[in-house]
């Protein structure tokens, strides 16, 4: 980027100082026209730069989790063993129950309101995961992919188990005894499930 705007800033003091005239020439000089500055492809249309990714690399980085939770890895967790790691790993920012601390790091666990839905009328209601968000599975998609915060894909997979059957059973939606693998998180429905509907308008996908 700084080699680019070096080359940007000689073209310009160039047609101050030559006129338009020999502006062309000193474009060329830096090092091609406005396609090369800006990034177009060349004519092969190949930069034959890097390789292709390997699956293993694919495999690295292609974990994400949707609705349906098909997706999901193989591994348990206990709702005790994630209360242990929530002290260690998650409470520093949101809190030793999960109550947030406001403004940077949001309230995980609550469930009030817990009926009416009214957060479109009222923005200072504080969504939760227990009275908003609407998949188990992609609570447990979005700590395997984000969380710690500093150290993001740093937990086993048997640890964001146990991560998110504590903060669903903070939440009061699984039992407190509760162990989540693949099969049980998909068969848990949230409070707030019915509440998202799918996108009516042409081209439009489910609201999410």
């Amino acid at each position: 980027m700084q080699q680019t705007t070096r080359r940007i800033r000689g073209v310009v003091a160039g047609v101050v100082a030559c006129g338009a005239v020999a502006a062309v020439a000193l474009i060329a000089a830096c090092g091609g026209g406005r396609d090369a500055e800006m990034g177009a492809p060349p004519p092969s249309g190949r930069y034959d730069i890097g390789r292709a990714a390997t699956a293993a690399e694919i495999a690295v980085m292609d974990i994400d989790v949707g609705p349906d939770g098909v997706e999901l890895p193989a591994g348990q967790g206990t709702v005790s063993q994630g209360a242990k790691l929530f002290g260690a790993q998650c409470a520093s920012c949101h809190g030793v129950q999960g109550e947030g601390m406001p403004p940077a790091y949001p309230k995980l666990v609550g469930r009030e309101p817990r009926e009416g839905f009214p957060f479109g009328r009222d923005p200072k209601l504080e969504k939760t995961i227990g009275n908003y968000w609407p998949y188990a599975t992609t609570l447990f998609d979005y700590v395997r992919r984000a969380m710690p915060l500093f150290t993001p894909g740093s937990l086993s997979d048997d640890e964001v188990y146990a991560l998110t059957a504590y903060l669903l059973a903070q939440n009061e939606v699984i039992k407190a005894d509760a162990t989540l693998d693949a099969e049980s998180l998909k068969a848990v429905r949230m409070p707030a499930r019915d509440r998202f509907v799918p996108d009516d308008r042409k081209g439009g996908a489910a609201v999410r």
